[in-house]
């Protein structure tokens, strides 16, 4: 089959992605694995405690910023799925998909334990992601694997970058950080294994900068 060419199950395939789009922005996301749960240290600073008003804000903030990237990964591993002709590699997103399904639902139990909401433009990140997905799975396997590989690494240095910002009381929080970013790089690793190539610099410049936007608004949003 052509690289160009799009397979013969593709009517099924947009099915299943738009059941995904409308699962991940509108259904109660469930999860495979229990959430993460940090072991008890001796450090008193890693001890779980209850939170101020200002950190469990800064604790719902960072989490919330977590929660559109997993609505972003939904979006984006479903958009390369569809338009990859190859089965093997459709099954390769299709996997990490359900397996980034996880984290959605661990971030928003989280969010709901802080009393707080997920991102009000999440269709929005949705639909942005969906499209960037389009575009890096047209290019061919090993750029749209490539894009993975270069996207959660980005993803790992930034939930890393949380682990730092996070109250050191809120051990809930920073479990499902930690096993997240631990996922993420395996990712990362699988697709670099499954033949993914290294995207220029100019297209990884590209994507920092459009991530930064996203994190940044949905901060506050």
């Amino acid at each position: 089959m052509p690289s160009n060419q799009l397979p013969s199950s593709f009517p099924d395939d947009l099915l299943t992605a738009a059941d995904t789009a409308l699962r991940t922005l509108f259904a109660p996301p469930r999860s495979a694995r229990p959430m993460p749960r940090t072991m008890q240290s001796a450090s008193d600073a890693a001890r779980p405690r209850e939170l101020s008003t200002e950190e469990k804000r800064l604790s719902a903030a960072l989490m919330r910023v977590n929660h559109v990237g997993e609505v972003c990964a939904q979006a984006l591993y479903t958009a390369q799925a569809l338009t990859t002709p190859d089965p093997a590699l459709r099954r390769h997103f299709m996997r990490a998909c359900n397996e980034e399904t996880d984290h959605l639902a661990w971030t928003k139990q989280r969010l709901d334990e802080l009393g707080s909401r997920t991102s009000l433009l999440n269709p929005l990140w949705y639909a942005g992601a969906f499209g960037i997905g389009l575009l890096a799975g047209r290019m061919g396997n090993a750029i749209s694997l490539g894009f993975v590989v270069e996207t959660e690494h980005q993803v790992e240095a930034h939930l890393d970058s949380h682990l730092e910002r996070l109250p050191a009381g809120d051990t809930a929080s920073r479990a499902i950080v930690a096993q997240m970013s631990k996922d993420e790089a395996g990712h990362a690793s699988e697709a670099l294994d499954a033949g993914g190539e290294e995207l220029p610099g100019p297209v990884k410049g590209l994507m920092r900068a459009a991530a930064k936007v996203m994190t940044t608004t949905a901060h506050y949003v």
